[in-house]
């Protein structure tokens, strides 16, 4: 069974012969430290291209991908309006929603310094006159349908699109800030619909053209929109389904009224109460499957639960398993959630998020080894 075969057995929920196995992506992929680890480890020579620029993780080169077993190939927009500052003495720069970001040298990356709409009360003016992004710019897209259509025509990889890294709560947040969105929920609601249309007509806008592109190549699309802590949903259910939920259902189907792809969404936290709702909105594929946030520790209930109705992405913790287990542990928790999420396919397997420099390289490769030696069907 070829890799596009086995691709659409998984999303129809039918096991096929492998466990597909995915990493590579704007959230997803090595930070730049612990992939010049991976190189020397594997004896590779390759140039580094940073993929993220605010979380500093990386394009992976052919050779990495082929070497770690890697099922998919991402295709990544091009980030356009993007101007280098110094903040405070420090490396910075402003992307294209206007907002400033600022180095941290304890972290190795860049952080959001400010809001652009930081005022204390947001007005119908300050949303009109504000410099949005410009959705139409070609150069977001330009030379990605030479190198989707030669995946697609050349090998039997996955071809992703990956997301443009924006979303409903995440680009909002970014731009008024987490503490003043949130009182404008709660407060000034007519406001903020005007401010959420307008975040999400950019955000639709962009992605119909990146389809439009790469399309015909592509199988799956990624859209992230982070919804919960470690502990709870950032919002409560009721407003999530009254602000956000809408405009999500929006952007997929837009996305899948452009292209006959897969929706795989990106969702961070605590979010096993809205799991419905994304299903009804027309998610396909769910990631990352955060094992150690509440509500999603057991994965097994999780399968039973929705194992029928979507599909799971991720489940490899980056936060406690692969920083602290030994290499043994990786492989006993990668058997884990195979077996927990795969019965039945519906199951790509990954990492949950980016591996950074606390994560020992020699774990990095007990779980790419443990795939390869534990994920054919039938499951054990």
């Amino acid at each position: 069974m070829d890799r596009r075969t086995a691709f659409t057995a998984t999303l129809n929920h039918q096991e096929p012969d492998m466990v597909l196995v995915d990493y590579g992506k704007h959230i997803g992929s090595f930070h730049v430290k612990a992939y010049e680890r991976l190189l020397k480890h594997l004896g590779i020579q390759s140039a580094i291209t940073i993929l993220d620029r605010m979380a500093q993780n990386v394009v992976l080169d052919e050779s990495v991908c082929r070497m770690l077993g890697i099922d998919f190939r991402w295709i990544v927009p091009n980030w356009v309006g993007v101007r280098d500052i110094e903040i405070d003495g420090e490396p910075g720069y402003i992307d294209m929603w206007q907002t400033p970001h600022k180095w941290t040298e304890v972290g190795q990356y860049y952080a959001i310094h400010t809001s652009p709409f930081n005022q204390k009360t947001l007005s119908r003016e300050d949303i009109e006159n504000f410099d949005w992004p410009d959705p139409n710019n070609p150069n977001m897209f330009s030379g990605l349908k030479e190198k989707a259509q030669d995946w697609y025509e050349n090998t039997d990889y996955i071809v992703g699109a990956d997301g443009i890294k924006v979303g409903i709560l995440q680009t909002a947040s970014q731009l008024r800030g987490y503490d003043k969105l949130f009182m404008d929920f709660a407060l000034n609601p007519e406001i903020t619909h005007i401010f959420l249309d307008r975040i999400s007509s950019v955000i639709n806008e962009m992605y119909r053209h990146y389809l439009e592109v790469v399309g015909p190549y592509v199988q799956v699309v990624v859209i992230t929109d982070d919804q919960g802590t470690q502990n709870s949903l950032m919002i409560s259910p009721a407003m999530f389904r009254e602000f956000i939920k809408p405009r999500l259902k929006s952007l997929i189907d837009t996305i899948k009224a452009t292209a006959d792809v897969k929706v795989l969404m990106h969702c961070d936290g605590a979010i096993l109460k809205i799991i419905p709702d994304l299903i009804e909105i027309g998610v396909d594929i769910l990631n990352p499957i955060q094992t150690v946030v509440q509500g999603l520790e057991d994965t097994k209930a999780l399968k039973e639960q929705f194992g029928d109705q979507i599909c799971f992405h991720g489940g490899i913790d980056v936060q406690q398993v692969l920083p602290n287990a030994s290499p043994e542990e990786v492989r006993q928790e990668v058997e884990r959630r195979k077996c927990d999420l795969g019965r039945r396919g519906g199951y790509i397997l990954a990492p949950c998020h980016n591996i950074n420099v606390d994560i020992p390289v020699e774990n990095v490769i007990a779980l790419f080894d443990a795939v390869h030696d534990l994920g054919c069907y039938p499951l054990g």
